[in-house]
């Protein structure tokens, strides 16, 4: 686990830390003054022992409905995935008032606030680590963690003080951290599902052996 430093688990609706985000986040409020439109909170429960980290929100997407991963494709393949699984309960809509709810389980971005073209920069993404390493430090219970993609593994290595050489990044990779095991997994965008860089049944194994690991401790 990280140091005893303790740091905020979440940035403020305003957040200042990045102006280029911040630049970005103002012309959308005018755009869609009815959005979201901000830092979109982590998702789940305080004593989730699995948390699943994701990249950043989507425009349209979690930046829109203000919970990570609903309103885009990467929430539909990731919802269906931890309902089979038992970290979720009820029916994903898409939409933050359908009643689903997180079991054992939280989901939060690397980066917080919705970058233009979905590409946040490297320095927004250091930035933005100290929210991360905050959630994680919030867990108290917290066994597992879900990379949902290179930028998110890295954050996670980052926020847990671990070595990115001594943890590479690979679809199914597994890592163990101190009392955190770290599972890899390519993220469930649109693009990867489209080009089978990452298949249903992919992503399915994956939280099958965090089913597994967090079944056998």
């Amino acid at each position: 686990m990280p140091t005893s430093d303790r740091h905020a688990a979440e940035p403020g609706r305003d957040c200042p830390l990045c102006p280029r985000l911040v630049e970005y986040r103002l012309g959308q409020r005018k755009l869609h003054p009815n959005w979201f439109n901000a830092p979109v909170p982590a998702f789940g429960t305080d004593d989730a022992r699995l948390l699943i980290a994701g990249l950043a929100p989507g425009v349209a997407g979690a930046n829109r409905t203000g919970r990570p991963f609903t309103g885009d494709y990467a929430g539909e393949l990731l919802y269906v995935t931890l309902i089979h699984f038992g970290f979720a309960k009820g029916t994903f809509k898409a939409d933050p008032k359908d009643g689903l709810t997180l079991q054992d389980a939280m989901i939060a971005n690397a980066v917080r606030c919705v970058p233009p073209q979905n590409k946040p920069l490297p320095v927004e993404i250091k930035t933005c680590n100290a929210f991360l390493r905050g959630r994680i430090d919030a867990l108290p219970a917290l066994t597992a963690i879900v990379a949902l993609g290179r930028i998110a593994h890295d954050g996670v290595l980052t926020a847990l003080g671990a070595k990115k050489s001594a943890h590479p990044f690979s679809h199914g990779g597994e890592h163990q951290i101190g009392g955190v095991r770290l599972f890899d997994s390519y993220h469930c965008s649109r693009y990867n599902t489209n080009t089978r860089v990452l298949t249903p049944e992919m992503f399915r194994a994956v939280f099958a052996r965090v089913r597994d690991y967090l079944d056998s401790i």
